[in-house]
C-alpha cells in the first residue's frame, strides 16, 4: 500500500471515520495540495517562486494554521517522505482547487508614510505659511468706492445715439464715451498723470519690505507701477447702463479717498478734452462746408455772367415774354384784318381796290406771325452764329438751376456755422458722479479667510492629482 492510501486508511480510523464529515473536505485537500506544491521537492510553485525565504515561511505558516487536523496528518506524511508527490494523492483530492488563506490585517507600508509626508510637505506647510503671512505679515488695506457715468446734454445727440438702433439691429456695437473712460482708467496714461500729481510710489511703498507681496517696492518703473495699479484699482462697468464703479485700495483710508478723487479729476479732464476736440471738429467741418458753398456760388454766378456777356441777353425769360407779346399783338391784328376783309367783301364788288388791300394786309400779318414763330427755333432771333434760341434758353435754365442750388447750399452752410458756434459755446458732455469718493473706516482687504480657503483648496487639489499620478504609475509598473 502506498503512503497516500495509508494516510487515508489512518484517517478512517479516527473517531469520525465512516461518516461524511470524517472524509477529507475539499478545502482541506486543496490546502494539502498547496502545501505539497510549496514544500515538495518536485513542486512547480516552489521551484519557480521568486519570493524570499521569510515570505515563503510566512505563507507556509498561514497555510498550516488553516489546515484541519485530518489534512495536517497528510501534510506531515508528505514532509516525512511517505508521500513523495501529488500524483500519489487520490483523484478526488487532486481535483479540488486550492483555497487561499484569508487576508491578514492591513499594515502601514513605506509608501503610506511617503504619501503622508507629501501631504504635510505639499499641503500643510504651504498652508501654514500662507495663513501666517495673511494674519501676521500682510498689512490692512482700505477700499474707497466711487461711481460715475457720462451724461450728454439734452438735444445734443451724438453719432452713437443716432445710429444706436441701427447698430444694434445690425449686430455691431457702437463705442461710447463711457467705453473710452473704462479703457482710460486702466491705461498707463492715467497712472502716469496721478503719479505725477500725488506720487503713487510713495503711497504704496511704506510697508516694503515688511510686506513684500502686498506692498510696492521703492522706485518702480512706470510699467511696474501700472501692473500694481491694476491690482489696487478694481473697476466694474455695466455696458447696458454705462455705469462705472471703482474700488480703490490703499494702506491708509485718506490715501484711498485721495486716489479715488484723482481718478475722478482725470476722468473729468478727459471728458473736457473730448468736448474741446468735438467742438473744434464741429467748427472746422462747418467752416469747410461754408467755404465750399461760397466757392460753388461764385462759380455759378460767374458762369451766368459769361452767358449774358456772350448772348447779350440779360434775362431770357423777359425776352421770351416780349416776343410772346409781339406774337399776341400780331394775332389780334390778324383777327381784326379778317373781320375787315369780311366787311369789305360784303359791301363791295369785284375789282374794288379795297378788296386787294384787305387781302394784302391779311397776307402780310400772317407772314409776320410765321417769321416770329420761326425765331423760336432758328438762329435768326439771336446775334450769335451757330446757336439757336432754344439751345440758349436751355443753357440759361441750367445755369440758373446751378445758381439757385448754390444759393441754397450757401444759406444752409451759414445756418450750420451758426448752429456749430452755438453748440461749441456750451458743454455737451459732462461727468455725473452717483457715488462720491468715500472715506473708509474699516480695513476690508486682504480677505484673509477667503484667501486661506482658496489656498487650502488649491493645495489639496495639487496634492490629490500628484498622488493619483503616483499610484497610477505604480500600478502600471
Amino acid at each position: 500500500m502506498s503512503g497516500a492510501h495509508k494516510a487515508l486508511q489512518d484517517n478512517k480510523n479516527l473517531p469520525e471515520a465512516g461518516s461524511v464529515e470524517t472524509q477529507v473536505s475539499e478545502g482541506d485537500a486543496g490546502l494539502v495540495a498547496a502545501a505539497a506544491a510549496d514544500t515538495g521537492a518536485g513542486g512547480v510553485a516552489a521551484r519557480g517562486s521568486k519570493a524570499t525565504p521569510r515570505r515563503a515561511a510566512a505563507k507556509r505558516a498561514r497555510a498550516e494554521a488553516a489546515i484541519s487536523p485530518r489534512a495536517a496528518l497528510l501534510a506531515e506524511q508528505i514532509r516525512a517522505g511517505e508521500i513523495t508527490g501529488l500524483e500519489q494523492i487520490p483523484d478526488e483530492v487532486q481535483a479540488t482547487p486550492p483555497a487561499w488563506p484569508p487576508a491578514g490585517p492591513a499594515r502601514l507600508r513605506p509608501r503610506h508614510r511617503g504619501v503622508l509626508f507629501s501631504f504635510v510637505l505639499v499641503v500643510l506647510l504651504p498652508l501654514l505659511c500662507g495663513v501666517a503671512y495673511l494674519f501676521g505679515v500682510a498689512q490692512d488695506q482700505y477700499a474707497s468706492t466711487v461711481g460715475f457715468t457720462v451724461r450728454r446734454e439734452e438735444g445734443a445727440a451724438g453719432p452713437s445715439q443716432v445710429l444706436g438702433g441701427l447698430a444694434q439691429f445690425a449686430g455691431v456695437s457702437s463705442s461710447s464715451e463711457a467705453d473710452i473712460l473704462y479703457q482710460f482708467i486702466q491705461s498707463q496714461e492715467v497712472v502716469a498723470l496721478i503719479d505725477e500729481r500725488i506720487g503713487l510710489g510713495n503711497l504704496y511703498s511704506p510697508h516694503w519690505p515688511n510686506d513684500p507681496l502686498m506692498a510696492l517696492w521703492p522706485d518702480p518703473s512706470i510699467e511696474e507701477l501700472h501692473r500694481y495699479w491694476q491690482r489696487m484699482v478694481r473697476i466694474s462697468y455695466d455696458q447696458s447702463t454705462q455705469l462705472l464703479e471703482l474700488r480703490v485700495l490703499a494702506f491708509d483710508p485718506t490715501d484711498a479717498q485721495r486716489i479715488a478723487q484723482e481718478i475722478v479729476l482725470a476722468s473729468q479732464s478727459r471728458i473736457n478734452d473730448l468736448n474741446t476736440r468735438a467742438r473744434a471738429d464741429l467748427m472746422r467741418y462747418a467752416n469747410e462746408d461754408l467755404d465750399t458753398a461760397i466757392a460753388r456760388l461764385k462759380a455759378a454766378r460767374e458762369a451766368l455772367s459769361r452767358f449774358r456777356t456772350r448772348t447779350q441777353i440779360v434775362d431770357p425769360a423777359a425776352d421770351i415774354q416780349g416776343r410772346m407779346g409781339v406774337l399776341n399783338n400780331l394775332q389780334q391784328q390778324l383777327a381784326q384784318a379778317l373781320i375787315d376783309n369780311d366787311l369789305v367783301l360784303g359791301t363791295t364788288q369785284d375789282g374794288d381796290p379795297r378788296r386787294q388791300q384787305a387781302a394784302r394786309r391779311i397776307e402780310v400779318i400772317r407772314d409776320r406771325i410765321a417769321a416770329e414763330r420761326e425765331t423760336f427755333a432758328s438762329t435768326t432771333g439771336t446775334q450769335i452764329e451757330g446757336e439757336n434760341y432754344p439751345a440758349l434758353i436751355a443753357e440759361f435754365e441750367s445755369l440758373n438751376v446751378d445758381l439757385q442750388f448754390a444759393e441754397e447750399t450757401y444759406r444752409a452752410a451759414l445756418a450750420g456755422v451758426d448752429v456749430a458756434r452755438a453748440n461749441a459755446s456750451r458743454q455737451s458732455l459732462y461727468l455725473a458722479a452717483y457715488i462720491t469718493p468715500t472715506l473708509p473706516q474699516t480695513a476690508e482687504y486682504p480677505q484673509r479667510f477667503i484667501l486661506s480657503g482658496v489656498l487650502a483648496l488649491f493645495l489639496v487639489l495639487v496634492w490629490s492629482v500628484a498622488a493619483l499620478i503616483y499610484y497610477s504609475a505604480r500600478d502600471r509598473n
